[in-house]
């Protein structure tokens, strides 16, 4: 059976909710994954989302920053006893075990945090926020790098390949692109003996953007993407993997986010 699995960016549930329904006609997604809900719980628009189609939904939330949410058109189940990673209590992170008809799978969503505008961890609390958050996941996932039928994903606020930003060399101090987080996400990715699902598809010497950014006066024109979002996959459920999408038009849609939505789909 398919699985549609997509993860979104949302920069504020309350403001571009409207534009799942477009996701949905494009996709058509089992379940959308979204980050940066910058909403309470109590505020979250869940009778809006569940006419789209949404019936489950799982979220944690918070007041104009942060938040993630899970919505699905299968039942889901919170997963207990996940992490305070860092200490913060910033909503940055959501588990839920999907009921699907070939079994179960566990779907971690996560938002890591942006890190700031100076890459140095005594100069910048938010990049060495940034990194700890990553070392955390880190060690917590070498512990269950053998646990079957997972998925993680989110906007991990790296892009960690040459390709997948407009420019390796320009880009190296810049904080997203640093050579310093290139290593963390390499080892967090290694740790949990994640799959990267997009780049099972795009080979790694091809250009794969998920971001662009809202300061480009025409982003499109100058394409000055990064691959901020991401989805892996354990090892498992890699040969299920069937296709993917980049909705790259939802850029361009009318109070966009600077993320576009991104899809994979598995043959379970």
């Amino acid at each position: 059976m398919p699985l549609r699995i997509a993860t979104w960016n949302i920069n504020s549930v309350r403001l571009r909710w409207p534009l799942i329904a477009e996701i949905k006609a494009a996709l058509k997604p089992d379940v959308l994954c979204l980050q940066e809900t910058k909403c309470p719980d109590e505020h979250f628009p869940l009778e809006e989302l569940r006419g789209l189609g949404f019936r489950h939904i799982a979220m944690t939330g918070m007041k104009g920053y942060n938040g993630v949410a899970v919505l699905s058109r299968l039942p889901i189940t919170v997963l207990p006893d996940m992490p305070d990673w860092v200490g913060k209590g910033d909503c940055r992170h959501i588990a839920v075990r999907l009921d699907h008809a070939s079994g179960p799978i566990d779907i971690h969503n996560c938002y890591v945090p942006a890190g700031g505008d100076i890459a140095d961890r005594e100069a910048n609390p938010k990049f060495a926020h940034k990194l700890d958050y990553v070392a955390e996941q880190t060690a917590w996932w070498a512990k269950r790098a053998k646990a079957p039928r997972r998925v993680l994903l989110g906007d991990l606020n790296i892009a960690p390949l040459e390709h997948d930003v407009w420019s390796h060399k320009q880009l190296l101090d810049v904080v997203s692109h640093t050579p310093v987080e290139v290593e963390a996400i390499a080892a967090w990715q290694k740790a949990g003996a994640w799959h990267d699902a997009l780049r099972h598809f795009v080979p790694a010497e091809q250009k794969l953007y998920t971001w662009w950014s809202y300061r480009a006066r025409d982003w499109e024109a100058a394409d000055r993407g990064r691959r901020l979002d991401h989805i892996w996959v354990s090892p498992d459920l890699a040969p299920a993997l069937k296709s993917h999408t980049i909705l790259k038009a939802a850029r361009g849609w009318e109070k966009a986010s600077d993320h576009v939505p991104t899809m994979v789909e598995l043959k379970l």
